[in-house]
């Protein structure tokens, strides 16, 4: 990176950017995803990224180098919350992330950011700004401070907001204990959100709680919204639907999902008609969900899926008569314009942006209210019984997708931020 007083690259060409990325899921959750489509439409216009990932390691375009900043994979799917071994800590940040977690927190967004500032201090020079997805750690002050790089930070919702959720829904003070200990990142996260020089986030909805939650300027907080691929997600042409079957992604099994409800909902519906619910993600074990799941007796009618590609999703979202997004909260939600792109039709709560992003109750989507089980049941029961309203918000729902959502409109969006960004620090 150039040091103060020396010329960046052409303001009005390409520019040279390092993404960061914590962790990021290839084909479930919103930022696994984000990262992937992002850097892709960026480089299709000519730009040159670079993504500095920790694991789980994004999938990313073969023109899209991938720089992997290995962790202790503290967090890993399978051995999650595991102690690391005194022969791992090989580095001060290993050191770090380490004392952090033995204190309850959630230490990866912190030591990745410190892991990514070390990098880049070493290739100063070689990138014209730094695009942080969500990490919000103390490394990207470091960034800007002292290496003189312009930092711009995506932040797809508050995580504040995650942290109240799930505190609300623990089932012992002892829970709730570890709660807060666990979201203690948050305070971080605060700290470093106020001090970027711009944030970029996805929804209107989600602009007001980063400048209530993180205390943001609103001035320096701009929306941009997420795309989704029309030429990936389409109905595919000659696969039937099964009757009664529902599908939903269930990216994060945490109370804000709201996978607890449906599953209640579920649980009603099956009393008096053959349901079938197909869950895209993997279970958590000890979640509210998971002992509803088992409190419920569903194995004969609900199944999860996981860890498969975009293509298979598609072909799910297909065979499906409803889509579902039962979210107590989103920021925006990929999953809910995905099946909307597929022709599916969608039924969603009203939950954070989910209206801004859905559209009309009847029109684009059905609505019903969030957290509210009967609600739920009673909003996918309607949509069953009427095949024409169906067919139609599947196809207004696909519509309102094209209209407004591609990954192209997003990426050209995020560079006028990023020239922005430059504008305001050179």
């Amino acid at each position: 990176m150039p040091l103060a007083g020396e010329p960046r690259s052409n303001a009005n060409g390409p520019l040279r950017i390092a993404y960061l990325a914590y962790r990021g899921k290839p084909h479930c959750g919103g930022q696994g995803v984000y990262t992937r489509h992002l850097t892709k439409a960026l480089v299709d216009l000519g730009h040159h990224v670079e993504v500095l990932a920790g694991p789980p390691y994004p999938v990313v375009d073969a023109r899209v180098p991938l720089v992997p900043l290995p962790s202790l994979e503290l967090f890993n799917d399978q051995f999650p919350m595991r102690k690391p071994r005194i022969w791992e800590l090989k580095t001060k940040w290993d050191i770090a992330e380490t004392v952090s977690f033995n204190t309850g927190n959630f230490s990866e967004p912190m030591a990745f950011s410190l892991r990514a500032w070390e990098h880049l201090a070493k290739r100063r020079g070689e990138f014209d700004l730094v695009h942080d997805n969500q990490c919000l750690g103390w490394g990207l002050l470091l960034m800007q401070r002292r290496e003189r790089l312009p930092v711009l930070s995506t932040i797809h919702h508050p995580i504040t907001v995650d942290r109240r959720l799930e505190i609300a829904h623990a089932r012992t003070r002892w829970e709730r204990f570890g709660k807060r200990r666990w979201y203690s990142f948050t305070k971080m996260q605060t700290q470093v959100a106020k001090r970027m020089t711009r944030v970029m986030t996805v929804s209107e909805s989600s602009a007001k709680d980063i400048a209530s939650d993180h205390r943001v300027d609103p001035g320096r907080i701009h929306v941009v919204p997420v795309g989704v691929d029309p030429e990936l997600f389409l109905p595919v042409p000659g696969v039937q639907r099964v009757p009664g079957r529902i599908v939903t992604t269930a990216s994060a099994d945490v109370a804000m999902k709201g996978l607890k409800y449906l599953l209640e909902a579920i649980a009603k519906l099956r009393t008096e008609r053959n349901v079938e619910l197909v869950i895209i993600g993997r279970p958590k074990e000890d979640s509210a969900s998971t002992a509803v799941f088992e409190d419920l007796g569903l194995t004969d009618c609900v199944s999860y899926v996981h860890d498969v590609p975009d293509q298979r999703i598609v072909e799910l979202y297909s065979e499906a008569e409803l889509a579902c997004v039962p979210s107590l909260y989103e920021g925006f939600s990929l999953p809910a314009i995905e099946a909307m792109s597929c022709g599916v039709p969608l039924v969603t709560t009203t939950g954070g942006a989910l209206p801004e992003v859905t559209g009309t109750h009847g029109e684009t989507c059905f609505q019903v209210p969030a957290g509210d089980s009967e609600a739920l049941a009673a909003g996918i029961r309607a949509a069953l019984d009427d095949p024409d309203a169906r067919a139609r918000v599947g196809e207004a729902g696909r519509q309102r997708v094209i209209d407004q959502w591609s990954w192209r409109h997003t990426a050209l969006r995020t560079v006028e931020q990023y020239r922005a960004l430059l504008a305001e620090t050179g």
